[in-house]
């Protein structure tokens, strides 16, 4: 059966400092499996060539990409992260926005009581949402 997981591709070398940031943000989050790239690969020796990772138990991929794109992250694509309580969501917003971009400031927006969206410094999006 197949299965499907999201993906993100760093650059310059910073998916493992992304996943320590997410590691330390969100509940039931670790690293699953990694694979670094060596010596005489394309990518530097030491940085990711992918990795297995859970997010709040859910499984993403990573990697970092050895070719410098003209492009990265775009908030049209993004996680949403439900939280059981507002010190949760205030946390990780804070944590999240911390050197990025608030794109929503937690607010009610009618949609819903408590609600975020930031990219965080390495333009990952994240919607974060106080479950009602």
């Amino acid at each position: 059966m197949p299965t499907a997981r999201p993906f993100l591709m760093f650059q310059g070398g910073s998916a493992q400092a992304a996943l320590d940031l997410y590691f330390a943000t969100f509940p039931d989050s670790r690293m699953v499996r990694v694979e670094y790239w060596t010596q005489g690969e394309p990518g530097p020796a030491g940085t990711i060539k992918v990795a297995l990772f859970t997010i709040c138990g859910r499984e993403f991929m990573c990697s970092d990409s050895p070719i410098k794109h003209d492009f990265s992250f775009t908030p049209s694509s993004s996680t949403f992260v439900e939280f059981g309580s507002a010190a949760e969501l205030e946390q990780a917003f804070e944590t999240l926005s911390e050197g990025g971009q608030v794109l929503m400031p937690l607010d009610n927006y009618g949609f819903s009581q408590r609600f975020g969206w930031v990219n965080d410094r390495f333009g990952v999006s994240w919607q974060l949402n106080l479950a009602a």
